[in-house]
Protein backbone atom coordinates (compact mmCIF):
# COMPACT_ATOMS: atom_id res chain seq x y z
CA UNK A 1 0.00 0.00 0.00
CA UNK A 2 1.50 3.87 -0.49
CA UNK A 3 -0.28 6.85 0.90
CA UNK A 4 -0.40 10.39 -1.05
CA UNK A 5 -2.45 13.23 -0.13
CA UNK A 6 -3.99 11.52 2.85
CA UNK A 7 -5.20 7.99 -0.25
CA UNK A 8 -3.97 4.71 0.47
CA UNK A 9 -4.04 2.60 -3.15
CA UNK A 10 -2.98 -0.47 -4.02
CA UNK A 11 -2.67 -1.82 -7.88
CA UNK A 12 -3.95 -5.51 -9.06
CA UNK A 13 -3.26 -7.09 -12.43
CA UNK A 14 -3.68 -10.74 -11.06
CA UNK A 15 -7.40 -11.71 -10.54
CA UNK A 16 -7.25 -13.82 -7.54
CA UNK A 17 -5.15 -11.29 -5.39
CA UNK A 18 -7.86 -8.99 -6.23
CA UNK A 19 -10.63 -11.60 -5.45
CA UNK A 20 -9.02 -11.90 -2.06
CA UNK A 21 -8.43 -8.10 -1.02
CA UNK A 22 -12.11 -8.24 -2.28
CA UNK A 23 -13.12 -10.92 -0.08
CA UNK A 24 -11.48 -10.03 3.00
CA UNK A 25 -13.22 -6.24 3.01
CA UNK A 26 -16.51 -7.66 2.48
CA UNK A 27 -15.51 -10.11 5.27
CA UNK A 28 -14.69 -6.45 7.49
CA UNK A 29 -17.47 -4.71 6.06
CA UNK A 30 -19.88 -2.74 9.38
CA UNK A 31 -21.81 -0.69 7.32
CA UNK A 32 -22.89 -0.88 3.17
CA UNK A 33 -21.45 -3.02 0.34
CA UNK A 34 -22.48 -1.74 -3.00
CA UNK A 35 -21.01 -4.09 -6.16
CA UNK A 36 -21.84 -2.76 -9.82
CA UNK A 37 -20.59 -5.39 -12.25
CA UNK A 38 -20.79 -6.68 -15.89
CA UNK A 39 -20.30 -10.56 -15.28
CA UNK A 40 -21.30 -12.73 -12.29
CA UNK A 41 -20.19 -16.11 -12.62
CA UNK A 42 -21.94 -19.40 -11.49
CA UNK A 43 -19.22 -20.93 -10.87
CA UNK A 44 -16.38 -21.26 -7.78
CA UNK A 45 -15.35 -17.21 -7.53
CA UNK A 46 -19.36 -16.20 -8.06
CA UNK A 47 -20.66 -18.70 -5.30
CA UNK A 48 -17.63 -17.64 -3.06
CA UNK A 49 -18.93 -14.11 -3.22
CA UNK A 50 -22.68 -14.95 -3.35
CA UNK A 51 -21.89 -16.45 -0.20
CA UNK A 52 -19.57 -13.57 1.57
CA UNK A 53 -22.49 -11.04 0.60
CA UNK A 54 -25.08 -12.79 2.45
CA UNK A 55 -23.60 -14.17 5.35
CA UNK A 56 -22.55 -9.79 5.91
CA UNK A 57 -26.09 -8.94 5.45
CA UNK A 58 -27.35 -11.56 7.58
CA UNK A 59 -25.22 -9.44 10.01
CA UNK A 60 -27.56 -6.65 9.03
CA UNK A 61 -24.77 -4.85 6.59
CA UNK A 62 -26.24 -3.20 3.87
CA UNK A 63 -25.93 -5.37 0.58
CA UNK A 64 -27.14 -3.99 -3.16
CA UNK A 65 -25.90 -5.43 -6.11
CA UNK A 66 -26.35 -4.20 -9.73
CA UNK A 67 -25.59 -6.73 -12.62
CA UNK A 68 -25.55 -6.39 -16.25
CA UNK A 69 -28.46 -9.03 -17.18
CA UNK A 70 -26.74 -9.40 -20.84
CA UNK A 71 -23.18 -10.71 -19.20
CA UNK A 72 -24.45 -12.29 -16.19
CA UNK A 73 -24.84 -15.83 -15.86
CA UNK A 74 -27.20 -16.11 -13.11
CA UNK A 75 -30.37 -15.13 -12.08
CA UNK A 76 -32.59 -14.07 -8.77
CA UNK A 77 -32.87 -17.11 -7.30
CA UNK A 78 -29.01 -17.79 -7.12
CA UNK A 79 -29.47 -15.07 -4.36
CA UNK A 80 -31.85 -16.37 -2.57
CA UNK A 81 -30.69 -16.28 0.66
CA UNK A 82 -28.88 -13.35 0.06
CA UNK A 83 -32.52 -11.55 -0.84
CA UNK A 84 -34.22 -13.45 2.37
CA UNK A 85 -31.69 -11.28 4.82
CA UNK A 86 -32.80 -8.13 3.06
CA UNK A 87 -30.52 -8.09 0.25
CA UNK A 88 -30.78 -6.19 -2.99
CA UNK A 89 -29.83 -7.28 -6.69
CA UNK A 90 -30.88 -5.92 -9.57
CA UNK A 91 -30.46 -6.77 -13.01
CA UNK A 92 -29.60 -3.84 -15.64
CA UNK A 93 -31.92 -3.86 -18.72
CA UNK A 94 -33.23 -7.28 -19.15
CA UNK A 95 -33.23 -8.60 -23.34
CA UNK A 96 -36.20 -7.89 -24.65
CA UNK A 97 -37.86 -8.24 -27.78
CA UNK A 98 -37.66 -4.64 -29.38
CA UNK A 99 -38.13 -3.48 -32.74
CA UNK A 100 -34.89 -2.39 -32.90
CA UNK A 101 -33.86 -5.91 -31.45
CA UNK A 102 -29.72 -4.99 -31.09
CA UNK A 103 -28.99 -1.69 -31.03
CA UNK A 104 -31.45 -1.66 -27.49
CA UNK A 105 -30.56 -4.51 -26.29
CA UNK A 106 -26.65 -3.34 -26.85
CA UNK A 107 -26.60 -0.77 -24.69
CA UNK A 108 -25.13 -2.23 -21.14
CA UNK A 109 -23.34 -1.47 -17.90
CA UNK A 110 -20.14 -2.27 -18.49
CA UNK A 111 -18.77 -0.89 -15.16
CA UNK A 112 -17.12 -2.66 -12.62
CA UNK A 113 -17.03 -0.77 -9.30
CA UNK A 114 -16.77 -2.27 -5.74
CA UNK A 115 -17.61 0.38 -2.53
CA UNK A 116 -17.48 -0.86 1.09
CA UNK A 117 -18.33 1.54 4.16
CA UNK A 118 -17.69 4.71 2.50
CA UNK A 119 -13.94 3.99 2.90
CA UNK A 120 -12.65 1.45 0.26
CA UNK A 121 -13.44 1.98 -3.58
CA UNK A 122 -12.29 -0.67 -6.59
CA UNK A 123 -12.53 0.38 -10.14
CA UNK A 124 -10.95 -1.31 -13.22
CA UNK A 125 -11.07 -4.21 -15.25
CA UNK A 126 -11.97 -7.67 -13.24
CA UNK A 127 -15.43 -9.09 -13.24
CA UNK A 128 -16.67 -11.64 -10.40
CA UNK A 129 -15.84 -15.14 -12.13
CA UNK A 130 -13.84 -17.67 -12.76
CA UNK A 131 -13.90 -17.27 -16.74
CA UNK A 132 -11.27 -14.90 -16.41
CA UNK A 133 -8.99 -16.00 -13.41
CA UNK A 134 -6.16 -16.55 -15.39
CA UNK A 135 -6.95 -13.12 -16.87
CA UNK A 136 -4.16 -10.25 -17.20
CA UNK A 137 -6.47 -7.27 -15.14
CA UNK A 138 -5.80 -3.97 -13.68
CA UNK A 139 -8.14 -2.62 -10.73
CA UNK A 140 -7.31 0.23 -8.26
CA UNK A 141 -8.52 -0.39 -4.88
CA UNK A 142 -8.50 3.06 -2.77
CA UNK A 143 -8.86 4.03 0.91
CA UNK A 144 -10.06 7.36 0.67
CA UNK A 145 -13.91 8.93 1.46
CA UNK A 146 -13.91 9.21 -2.77
CA UNK A 147 -15.82 5.92 -1.60
CA UNK A 148 -18.62 8.66 -0.74
CA UNK A 149 -18.70 10.43 -4.01
CA UNK A 150 -18.66 7.00 -5.57
CA UNK A 151 -21.34 5.56 -3.87
CA UNK A 152 -23.68 8.35 -4.95
CA UNK A 153 -22.55 7.45 -9.09
CA UNK A 154 -23.67 4.41 -7.42
CA UNK A 155 -26.54 4.76 -6.28
CA UNK A 156 -27.52 7.24 -9.67
CA UNK A 157 -27.28 3.99 -11.90
CA UNK A 158 -28.95 1.59 -9.25
CA UNK A 159 -32.33 4.09 -9.51
CA UNK A 160 -31.87 4.43 -13.52
CA UNK A 161 -31.25 0.25 -14.01
CA UNK A 162 -34.15 -0.79 -15.70
CA UNK A 163 -34.86 2.45 -17.77
CA UNK A 164 -34.11 3.20 -21.54
CA UNK A 165 -31.03 5.65 -21.87
CA UNK A 166 -29.55 6.80 -25.26
CA UNK A 167 -30.23 10.54 -25.56
CA UNK A 168 -27.42 11.58 -28.29
CA UNK A 169 -27.03 14.47 -25.90
CA UNK A 170 -27.34 12.51 -22.34
CA UNK A 171 -24.40 12.56 -19.99
CA UNK A 172 -23.38 12.12 -16.06
CA UNK A 173 -21.29 14.72 -14.90
CA UNK A 174 -17.37 14.00 -14.01
CA UNK A 175 -16.42 14.40 -10.66
CA UNK A 176 -13.88 16.07 -9.00
CA UNK A 177 -12.33 14.35 -6.03
CA UNK A 178 -8.51 16.35 -4.71
CA UNK A 179 -6.40 15.35 -8.08
CA UNK A 180 -8.54 12.74 -9.31
CA UNK A 181 -11.20 12.76 -12.22
CA UNK A 182 -13.94 10.00 -12.27
CA UNK A 183 -15.27 10.45 -15.96
CA UNK A 184 -18.80 8.82 -16.47
CA UNK A 185 -20.32 7.37 -19.64
CA UNK A 186 -23.44 6.34 -19.98
CA UNK A 187 -24.87 5.69 -23.77
CA UNK A 188 -24.93 8.26 -26.21
CA UNK A 189 -23.89 9.29 -29.73
CA UNK A 190 -22.18 12.38 -29.12
CA UNK A 191 -21.54 13.05 -25.40
CA UNK A 192 -18.47 10.05 -24.93
CA UNK A 193 -16.82 12.06 -22.62
CA UNK A 194 -14.03 9.17 -22.08
CA UNK A 195 -13.23 8.70 -25.42
CA UNK A 196 -12.87 12.34 -25.72
CA UNK A 197 -10.65 12.69 -22.37
CA UNK A 198 -8.71 9.78 -24.50
CA UNK A 199 -8.48 11.93 -27.57
CA UNK A 200 -7.50 15.30 -25.86
CA UNK A 201 -4.62 13.35 -23.87
CA UNK A 202 -3.63 11.54 -27.29
CA UNK A 203 -3.35 15.10 -29.08
CA UNK A 204 -1.16 16.84 -25.96
CA UNK A 205 0.93 14.11 -25.22
CA UNK A 206 5.10 14.89 -26.10
CA UNK A 207 6.45 12.03 -25.33
CA UNK A 208 4.87 9.04 -25.33
CA UNK A 209 1.01 7.85 -25.31
CA UNK A 210 0.67 3.76 -23.90
CA UNK A 211 -2.56 1.89 -24.09
CA UNK A 212 -3.60 -1.03 -22.71
CA UNK A 213 -6.99 -2.21 -23.89
CA UNK A 214 -8.41 -5.96 -24.55
CA UNK A 215 -10.29 -4.94 -27.42
CA UNK A 216 -9.17 -2.67 -30.09
CA UNK A 217 -11.45 -1.02 -32.66
CA UNK A 218 -10.72 2.90 -32.58
CA UNK A 219 -13.15 5.60 -34.49
CA UNK A 220 -11.45 7.89 -37.02
CA UNK A 221 -10.77 10.66 -34.23
CA UNK A 222 -8.65 8.24 -31.90
CA UNK A 223 -7.03 6.41 -35.20
CA UNK A 224 -6.14 10.21 -36.35
CA UNK A 225 -4.90 11.18 -33.09
CA UNK A 226 -2.94 8.34 -32.34
CA UNK A 227 -0.97 8.73 -35.94
CA UNK A 228 -0.67 12.79 -35.57
CA UNK A 229 1.07 11.93 -32.62
CA UNK A 230 3.31 9.32 -33.97
CA UNK A 231 4.34 11.90 -36.60
CA UNK A 232 5.28 14.13 -34.75
CA UNK A 233 7.75 12.30 -32.72
CA UNK A 234 5.58 11.06 -29.64
CA UNK A 235 6.39 7.18 -28.98
CA UNK A 236 2.59 5.29 -29.09
CA UNK A 237 2.22 2.24 -27.94
CA UNK A 238 -0.62 -0.02 -28.31
CA UNK A 239 -1.01 -3.09 -26.56
CA UNK A 240 -3.17 -6.12 -26.73
CA UNK A 241 -3.82 -9.64 -26.73
CA UNK A 242 -2.50 -11.79 -29.13
CA UNK A 243 -5.86 -13.83 -29.12
CA UNK A 244 -8.94 -12.24 -27.04
CA UNK A 245 -12.00 -14.03 -25.98
CA UNK A 246 -13.81 -12.59 -28.89
CA UNK A 247 -12.46 -14.05 -31.91
CA UNK A 248 -14.56 -11.90 -34.36
CA UNK A 249 -12.82 -8.56 -32.58
CA UNK A 250 -9.46 -9.97 -33.21
CA UNK A 251 -10.08 -10.37 -37.01
CA UNK A 252 -11.59 -6.72 -37.21
CA UNK A 253 -8.94 -5.29 -35.55
CA UNK A 254 -6.22 -6.69 -37.84
CA UNK A 255 -8.00 -4.13 -40.73
CA UNK A 256 -6.60 -1.18 -38.56
CA UNK A 257 -3.40 -2.72 -37.33
CA UNK A 258 -0.95 -2.26 -40.44
CA UNK A 259 -2.01 1.34 -41.22
CA UNK A 260 -1.21 2.45 -37.80
CA UNK A 261 1.99 0.22 -37.74
CA UNK A 262 2.91 2.50 -40.99
CA UNK A 263 1.81 5.74 -39.28
CA UNK A 264 4.98 4.83 -36.67
CA UNK A 265 2.71 3.64 -33.84
CA UNK A 266 4.46 0.46 -32.01
CA UNK A 267 1.69 -2.40 -31.83
CA UNK A 268 2.21 -5.45 -29.41
CA UNK A 269 1.12 -8.73 -28.65
CA UNK A 270 0.34 -10.05 -25.22
CA UNK A 271 0.31 -13.74 -25.18
CA UNK A 272 0.30 -15.91 -21.97
CA UNK A 273 -3.53 -15.83 -21.90
CA UNK A 274 -5.94 -12.91 -22.52
CA UNK A 275 -4.93 -9.55 -21.43
CA UNK A 276 -7.92 -7.74 -19.95
CA UNK A 277 -6.62 -4.60 -18.40
CA UNK A 278 -7.73 -1.33 -19.64
CA UNK A 279 -5.16 2.09 -19.15
CA UNK A 280 -4.32 4.91 -20.92
CA UNK A 281 -0.57 6.43 -19.45
CA UNK A 282 0.91 9.50 -21.25
CA UNK A 283 4.25 10.92 -20.61
CA UNK A 284 4.37 9.29 -17.24
CA UNK A 285 2.30 11.68 -15.89
CA UNK A 286 -1.24 11.01 -16.68
CA UNK A 287 -3.23 8.13 -16.04
CA UNK A 288 -6.44 6.52 -16.84
CA UNK A 289 -7.80 3.08 -15.14
CA UNK A 290 -11.29 2.19 -15.67
CA UNK A 291 -14.02 0.10 -17.33
CA UNK A 292 -14.25 0.65 -21.29
CA UNK A 293 -12.57 -1.21 -23.73
CA UNK A 294 -10.70 1.15 -26.94
CA UNK A 295 -13.72 0.29 -29.33
CA UNK A 296 -16.85 1.52 -30.34
CA UNK A 297 -19.22 -0.30 -28.19
CA UNK A 298 -17.69 1.15 -24.62
CA UNK A 299 -17.46 4.85 -26.10
CA UNK A 300 -21.37 4.76 -27.20
CA UNK A 301 -23.54 1.92 -26.70
CA UNK A 302 -22.18 1.12 -22.64
CA UNK A 303 -22.67 2.87 -18.91
CA UNK A 304 -18.84 3.04 -18.53
CA UNK A 305 -16.88 4.57 -15.12
CA UNK A 306 -12.97 5.75 -15.24
CA UNK A 307 -10.27 7.19 -12.76
CA UNK A 308 -8.18 10.10 -14.41
CA UNK A 309 -5.00 10.95 -12.31
CA UNK A 310 -1.86 12.51 -11.64
CA UNK A 311 -0.33 11.01 -9.13
CA UNK A 312 3.16 9.97 -8.76
CA UNK A 313 3.17 7.17 -6.55
CA UNK A 314 0.22 5.23 -8.84
CA UNK A 315 2.17 6.19 -12.20
CA UNK A 316 5.39 4.86 -10.77
CA UNK A 317 2.90 1.26 -9.97
CA UNK A 318 1.60 1.43 -13.64
CA UNK A 319 4.97 1.63 -15.04
CA UNK A 320 5.50 -1.40 -13.54
CA UNK A 321 2.51 -3.27 -14.07
CA UNK A 322 3.21 -2.06 -18.20
CA UNK A 323 7.04 -3.18 -17.99
CA UNK A 324 6.04 -6.56 -16.65
CA UNK A 325 3.10 -6.56 -19.59
CA UNK A 326 5.38 -5.86 -22.08
CA UNK A 327 7.91 -8.44 -20.84
CA UNK A 328 5.22 -11.09 -22.09
CA UNK A 329 4.71 -9.26 -25.61
CA UNK A 330 5.93 -10.05 -28.97
CA UNK A 331 5.89 -7.00 -31.80
CA UNK A 332 3.57 -6.62 -34.63
CA UNK A 333 4.59 -8.59 -37.86
CA UNK A 334 3.71 -6.27 -40.56
CA UNK A 335 5.13 -8.42 -42.94
CA UNK A 336 2.89 -10.90 -41.45
CA UNK A 337 0.15 -9.35 -41.70
CA UNK A 338 0.26 -7.87 -45.43
CA UNK A 339 0.42 -11.96 -45.73
CA UNK A 340 -2.49 -13.21 -43.80
CA UNK A 341 -5.52 -15.36 -45.67
CA UNK A 342 -7.62 -13.81 -47.96
CA UNK A 343 -10.25 -15.41 -45.95
CA UNK A 344 -9.41 -13.13 -42.94
CA UNK A 345 -9.20 -10.17 -45.50
CA UNK A 346 -12.79 -11.12 -46.48
CA UNK A 347 -14.13 -11.40 -42.84
CA UNK A 348 -12.56 -8.15 -42.36
CA UNK A 349 -14.16 -6.80 -44.96
CA UNK A 350 -17.75 -8.26 -44.14
CA UNK A 351 -17.33 -7.20 -40.55
CA UNK A 352 -16.88 -3.65 -41.02
CA UNK A 353 -20.67 -2.67 -41.35
CA UNK A 354 -21.04 -4.04 -37.47
CA UNK A 355 -17.82 -2.68 -35.85
CA UNK A 356 -20.19 -0.14 -33.48
CA UNK A 357 -21.44 -3.68 -32.37
CA UNK A 358 -18.06 -5.54 -30.96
Amino acid sequence: MAGFDNIRFQLFDDPLKFYNSLLADIQNAKQYIYIETYRWGNDQIGIKFRDAVTAKAKEGVEVKLLLDSWATQVTIPFFSHLVQYGGEVRFYKKIKFYFDFFTKNHRRNHRKLYLIDNKISYIGSPNLTGYSINWRELIIKLEDNITFKLKKSFLDSYKIYNKYIFNKFSFKKTIHHKNFEIIQDIPSIYRQQIKKRYEKLILEAKKEVIIETPYFLPGYKLRKAMIDASERGVEVKIIVPEHSDVRSVDILRSRYLGPLHKSGVKIMFYYPNNLHAKCLLTDNRTFVIGTPNFDYRSFRYQHEIALLGQHPEIIQQIQLHVKETLGNCIAFNYDKWLKRPLIEKLFEHLLIPFRHLF
